[in-house]
Formats: C-alpha cells, sequence, structure tokens
C-alpha cells in the first residue's frame, strides 16, 4: 500500500496561526517551530548514533571534475574577491544559454540572471523584494519546509493547498477547484516545487497551464523552486513554468548547483526573472549575502560550460536504479513507498514503526535499524481537527553513495518492525 494520507476533501487550507495572532508575533516566537529544523535535527542524531542518514539531502555523491577543477584553479588564480551582485559574467551567460532552449523565452544574462547564495538565498532574497507582509501566497502540500517557514519569516502568509491522492487516481494530483477556492483579496503568488521535496511529485503541463491559467486570470507571481529538474525518472519530463504563454513576466524561476554537480556545502544557486523584478531582488540579495562564493561560480560555470548532455541524462538514469533499490528494501521491511517520479526522496509509510507521532517513529528506525530518516510531519500542516496527516510516514534520501545505499538498504531489509 502507498502512503495513507487523509483526504484533502476533510481539510481546510490554513496559514498554520493562530487566528489573529498575525502582526503581534516576534521570531523569537517562531524560530523554536519551524518545522525545517526536524530535518536538522534528524542529521545530528543520525552522527551521535554513528548511523546511516538518509534524513537530509546532502547528496554526498562526487562532483564531476571539471566543476571542482575550475574552482580551485579559480581559487589558485586569485579569483576570491568579490564579483559583481549579480555574478560572474560567464556563469550568467551560462545560465541564460542553459535556459534559452529553443522554444523557451529568451533570456538577457545582463538584466535577467541572479547568481545566489544557494536556492534558498534566492528565495529569500525573491520574497523580500516582491511580496509585503500579510500577503498570501499559496504552497501545494506536501511542502517543502524551508518554503513555509521563509515565507513566515517575512510575515509572509502561507497558504496551504494539499494534493489530492486516492487508490482510484494518481498520487499528489493538483486540485484546480480546491486551488481557486484558496485564493482570496489577499494571494500575490503562488510557490512551486517540482520536482518536489519531499513527494517527488512532477507536474505535468495540463497541471502547470491550470496554475498559469489562474496566475494570469488573478494577476499573481509564480515562485517555482526547480532545483531537483534533472533528477527525473521513467521517462517524466521536467517542464518550467516559465516556458509557459505569459508567464515569463510574473514567473521568479530558482534553481542551482547543490544538487546537479553534488555541491550542497557550496551554497551556490541562481535566480531568473524579468528585468522588471531583478533589480530589486539584486538588491536584497547584494544586502543580506553581497554576493554568491567568487571561485565557486567558476566551477559551476565550467560545469554548465563542457559537460555534456549525457551527464545530466546519466544523473537521472543513475539516481532512479538508486530509487529503485530502495523502495524496495522498504517493502520488504513492510514501509511501502509512493515512488516518486522525480526529486530523490521517498515517502514511505510507517504505520507498522511502533510510536505516537512520526518523530517518534523516526526515532525508533534510527536506534533500531540505525538509518536515518526525517518525520512525515515536517511536510505537513496540521487540519481543521490538529491532525498533522504526515504523523505515520517518513521520507528517505537516496542520494547516497552506492555503498551507503546499500548498507542502508540491507539494514531495512533485515528490520521487522
Amino acid at each position: 500500500m502507498p502512503p495513507v494520507i487523509p483526504s484533502p476533501a476533510l481539510r481546510e487550507p490554513g496559514n498554520g496561526l493562530p487566528q489573529g495572532a498575525f502582526g503581534k508575533l516576534r521570531l523569537s516566537d517562531l524560530a523554536p517551530n519551524l518545522v525545517q529544523s526536524e530535518i536538522r535535527a534528524m542529521t545530528v542524531a543520525c552522527a551521535e548514533a554513528g548511523a546511516i542518514n538518509l534524513a537530509q539531502g546532502v547528496c554526498d555523491t562526487d562532483p564531476p571534475h571539471p566543476v571542482v577543477a575550475a574552482a580551485v584553479a579559480a581559487i589558485h588564480s586569485g579569483q576570491n574577491i568579490y564579483t559583481r551582485l549579480d555574478g560572474i559574467a560567464p556563469l550568467r551567460e551560462a545560465i541564460a544559454h542553459k535556459l534559452s532552449r529553443p522554444g523557451h523565452p529568451p533570456l538577457d544574462p545582463q538584466s535577467e540572471v541572479l547568481v545566489t547564495s544557494g536556492a534558498t538565498g534566492a528565495l529569500h532574497a525573491a520574497l523580500l523584494a516582491l511580496l509585503n507582509a500579510g500577503d498570501e501566497c499559496v504552497v501545494l502540500e506536501p511542502f517543502y519546509g524551508y518554503h513555509v517557514s521563509t515565507l513566515r519569516a517575512m510575515r509572509a502568509v502561507p497558504v496551504i493547498v494539499p494534493l489530492a491522492n486516492s487508490a482510484q487516481g494518481p498520487w499528489f494530483a493538483l486540485d484546480v477547484d480546491r486551488l481557486r477556492r484558496a485564493l482570496t483579496p489577499q494571494t500575490r503568488a503562488i510557490l512551486l516545487n517540482s520536482p518536489s521535496n519531499p513527494s517527488g511529485k512532477v507536474f505535468s503541463l495540463s497541471e502547470l497551464e491550470a496554475i498559469a491559467a489562474i496566475a494570469i486570470e488573478r494577476d499573481l507571481f509564480v515562485f517555482t523552486d526547480e532545483i531537483y529538474e534533472h533528477f527525473v525518472y521513467d521517462g517524466t519530463r521536467h517542464i518550467s513554468i516559465r516556458t509557459l504563454c505569459g508567464m515569463a513576466e510574473r514567473t521568479i524561476t530558482i534553481s542551482g548547483f547543490s544538487k546537479t554537480f553534488s555541491v550542497t556545502g557550496w551554497r551556490l544557486g541562481y535566480l531568473v526573472a524579468s528585468q522588471r523584478w531583478l533589480p530589486a531582488i539584486g538588491y536584497f540579495h547584494d544586502l543580506i549575502y553581497v554576493c554568491a562564493p567568487s571561485p565557486l561560480q567558476h566551477g559551476a560555470a565550467a560545469g554548465l560550460l563542457e559537460l555534456p548532455e549525457s551527464f545530466y541524462a546519466q544523473i537521472a538514469h543513475e539516481h532512479q536504479a538508486k530509487r529503485d533499490r530502495l523502495c524496495q528494501s522498504l517493502a520488504h521491511a513492510g514501509l511501502e513507498a509512493s515512488v516518486p517520479s522525480g526529486a530523490y526522496y521517498v515517502l514511505a509509510n510507517a504505520e507498522r514503526i511502533a510510536g505516537v507521532n512520526a518523530r517518534a517513529k523516526a526515532r525508533r528506525l534510527l536506534t533500531d535499524a540505525g538509518v536515518a530518516a526525517v518525520a512525515g510531519s515536517a511536510f505537513f500542516a496540521e487540519d481543521a481537527n490538529g491532525t498533522n496527516p504526515g504523523e505515520n510516514l517518513l521520507r528517505f534520501c537516496f542520494a547516497k553513495k552506492d555503498e551507503d545505499l546499500a548498507e542502508a538498504c540491507k539494514r531495512l531489509e533485515a528490520y521487522h518492525p
């Protein structure tokens, strides 16, 4: 059985904040309860237990040689000072070339591309520039905790809209009517993550067209996090909503190199937006981060310029094999998974593991099997009854070196909850 998630018909969109509390909260009130901390907490617990970390998406496979070699060469050649606030020209030009494929809107590397301190830095700066306190932003559930936490830190209001699921239909399908019902006069944006963390959902063309039609009709921004764009499986195709008719002007496209080049610690991403919005976004990125790390930008540029298309196809091929290996082991342990179409995470049914909630179940698995996963509750909001639909789910990351993944799978197969 796939993961069991309560029907969205039983749940209503909500921002997760106490009624009437908006505007009275301090960041110190919010910080202890931000869901993103659960991922970090499991990584710490994993290290203390000497377990295998399938919790955090650290992507510890080896980076491509051209990327590392160019970064090292840049350090030795003195490329260690501030860059322009929007990044070095070779990298901006390489990004523009990558995203200006035939049939896609053209990109000006001088006015529409911003190199950022990770995809997280891109989102942070974009939200600061384009949303005001009290503005509502629709977030589709299951969601990446950082997205919701960042909106709340900006004092914007995340409005959670669950994706539909049923035994008769596709899992995590977009319910267009439900999305429309969540919109209010305060709605200013939709935040999209495709391929998605944690579900691996890849939005179809028809779903993206429906979102685009709503965004145009209601004059909304669309923030789209596409960091897992090259991690797609079983012939699934990643489509950027920016490429649809009428969407280039209102879409803020966010991606980066952490996952594709296995350099999560480099904190190197990028953002693409209309020249109407980029100056304001660049201002806030400069204010907070100054610029992305200079020599590492040269490494990313080399990767984009030198690595062939076959490199990206190989990424998908290798990670599909890793996905299948992990899903088989989870099934053997009685933790049936929803097989993802993209990204490198699996949501698995943890009903058989003892524990009062998903956090307890994750820690029981860590203790009994020596494998770390993340509580599924970190990716869902409580419903009107105070129930979190993720309490019987665990998220596992399969972007691991083969030997580490093999050992984790061996432990899972020997585990009998």
